[in-house]
């Protein structure tokens, strides 16, 4: 039998951060001797509801002002709405995610979704042995990130502390660094990287992606800046269709280098002299590879808490996705962009070891 001890990550595949987020707890549990396990709680909406959910999210965003005022006039403050939505899919979760538990049990469950602190919190009295953990990265957590029955939260930004203490003034709240996954602390270097992908050493290279469902018009950028002259390392994400888009605009401009989605971000990021993305933790990986932001404002809602706060951080600017917005913004980023550096002075252990620390605090 098994001495290790089992942690649960209640993560959901709405785009890639949620995913990366439990990653990189699994990352820092295994290296202290745990076993880890990601449940994907839009797959236990049932079947064929997580496809519907993705496709009802990715519609709302794609509606210029609709997530906004859905963000900031419902989940913000958790109107009836906002409830309504949660029960709905708590009562399908919470049977399937309490069968799993019954037949793996486990003494800590990290919620890096909302859903999950819901779903987790309605079956806290089930599990008194469990210690119950919320990491969310957002600058600002809206209210149904917020429970009763939660051991921890883990916030990112002392404005994030905040917002958790504005709904729940008495929980238990730490800030601690921004996960990210190991990955991104050991880089090639960027002459090394640009060899690997055979790209000039001294041309102007940049990143653009915007996350796993390639939000804005990645593809009309990527091919205005090949246009002006600078290789584009366009990644598309989970994004079929922009993958496509992609691939076609190569075949007519060779400065754009196509990618569909990629494990090779690091390296990405290593070749580059600047990244291009949308507010999120691609941003937190780009920092620890020390390259500068072109951050794409195309994410509504929580997006945008989140582009304000990485430009309060700093080595950031701010774009429309617009083509030639892009451009103008890239070519000006690129010209006052200090020489690639190896990052902050960080290491995965620091993340590591802020987790076991804050843990401890409750009793684990």
């Amino acid at each position: 039998m098994s001495l290790r001890r089992h942690a649960v990550m209640l993560s959901g595949s709405i785009g890639l951060g949620h995913d990366q987020l439990a990653a990189a707890c699994s990352a820092a549990l295994r290296a202290q001797g745990w076993s880890t396990e990601k449940l994907d709680l839009m797959k236990l909406l049932g079947r064929g509801a997580d496809s519907v959910g993705s496709k009802v999210f990715r519609t709302m965003l794609s509606l210029p002002g609709l997530y906004d005022a859905f963000h900031f006039a419902a989940l913000r403050e958790g109107n009836r709405l906002a409830w309504l939505a949660d029960a709905a899919a708590r009562s399908q979760i919470v049977p399937r995610l309490r069968a799993h538990l019954d037949a793996n049990p486990a003494e800590l469950v990290i919620s890096v979704f909302a859903t999950g602190a819901s779903a987790m919190s309605a079956l806290a009295g089930r599990y008194p042995g469990t210690r119950h953990v919320v990491l969310c990265t957002d600058a600002t957590p809206h209210r149904l990130w917020v429970h009763s029955h939660v051991d921890l939260y883990l916030v990112t930004s002392e404005v994030a502390e905040r917002a958790v203490r504005r709904f729940a003034p008495q929980a238990r709240v730490l800030v601690v660094p921004p996960p990210v996954r190991d990955d991104f602390f050991m880089p090639l270097t960027q002459s090394s990287a640009r060899q690997q992908l055979d790209l000039p050493a001294d041309g102007k290279c940049v990143l653009l992606t915007t996350g796993g469902w390639g939000l804005g018009p990645v593809a009309q950028a990527a091919r205005a800046l090949g246009d002006a002259g600078v290789h584009v390392l366009a990644v598309a994400g989970r994004n079929t269709h922009l993958e496509q888009r992609l691939r076609a605009v190569a075949a007519r401009q060779p400065l754009v280098h196509p990618f569909g989605f990629s494990h090779r971000i690091p390296e990405l990021m290593a070749a580059s002299d600047l990244v291009i993305t949308s507010s999120g933790d691609t941003c937190t990986e780009a920092r620890v590879v020390g390259r500068p932001l072109l951050l794409l404002d195309v994410v509504q809602g929580h997006g945008r808490d989140n582009l304000q706060h990485e430009l309060e951080l700093g080595d950031a600017a701010v774009a429309s996705g617009r083509a030639g917005d892009v451009v103008m913004a890239t070519l000006s980023a690129l010209d006052n962009a200090k020489p690639p550096s190896a990052g902050p002075a960080r290491s995965p252990g620091g993340w590591h070891s802020a987790l076991t620390a804050a843990l401890a605090t409750i009793g684990l």
